[in-house]
């Protein structure tokens, strides 16, 4: 059956309430019908059986049948941090990492990020990557979709961290540390932070207020890997390691 995401807030009751681009593509692309069966994830875990009876301009109402919670989900929750990169190579990172299991992606200006944006841009960015991370959870059958939150400046990352919050940066200059090896004395983690560089890495006074924030360095490897292809990469060791992959 096809799969439509509605907010928690499309739900009442019985009853089911498909609007905007989701509606659309139900109606105008996909010519679903009244009577059509279908499967609703509101982004909370939950996937919903779902009988269309209504079509209307703008709306599509439908009768819950029956209602099982996801099991797609990994029980670890990483947090990807991520310098943003030149041209599109975002939306292949949220992309990816949401099919991969990601829980929330945070996208950093840092000192070596080349992208400028205004706020309106940054607004638009984000609405686009959100949207993004929700096509590619149901591409993949996952019954959440991360969140991509706005996007923040360097003092405001370091800001929002908490205390013993486990944090992982991935840095080419670590020389003693390699990730798989720190993973495999935490396999009881429940949740981390994989924090990434754009384009040129972190600075060394980055990598400083990292570190007094309690973030650990860690390397991938003697290969230098490619912005958009670190976090795809040390993401995979995570969930290989602490989750569901493998």
């Amino acid at each position: 059956m096809r799969r439509f995401f509605v907010s928690p807030q499309g739900i009442e009751g019985e009853k089911v309430y498909i609007t905007g681009s989701e509606a659309h593509h139900l109606v105008e692309v996909l010519r679903l019908k009244e009577g059509d069966q279908v499967i609703i994830i509101d982004g909370t875990g939950l996937e919903y059986e779902v009988r269309i009876n209504t079509i209307t301009e703008g709306i599509v109402k439908g009768d819950i049948k029956g209602v099982t919670s996801s099991t797609r989900d990994t029980s670890v929750k990483v947090t990807l941090v991520q310098g943003i990169p030149k041209g599109d190579k975002m939306e292949l990172i949220i992309q990816k990492c949401t099919e991969l299991g990601v829980t929330k992606i945070i996208p950093i200006l840092t000192e070596r990020t080349v992208v400028k944006l205004d706020n309106d841009k940054k607004k638009k960015r984000q609405e686009r990557w959100q949207k993004i991370a929700q096509e590619a959870s149901k591409q993949c059958k996952r019954a959440t979709v991360p969140e991509v939150t706005e996007i923040i400046k360097w003092e405001q990352y370091l800001n929002s961290i908490d205390d013993g919050e486990e944090i992982i940066v991935l840095w080419e200059d670590e020389l003693t540390r390699g990730l798989k090896s720190y993973l495999q004395v935490k396999k009881k983690l429940g949740s981390l932070s994989l924090v990434i560089g754009p384009e040129g890495g972190f600075s060394p006074s980055e990598i400083t207020q990292l570190r007094n924030k309690g973030a650990k360095t860690v390397s991938l490897g003697p290969r230098i890997l490619r912005a958009e292809t670190a976090g795809l990469a040390a993401l995979t060791m995570v969930l290989y390691e602490l989750g569901d992959l493998g």
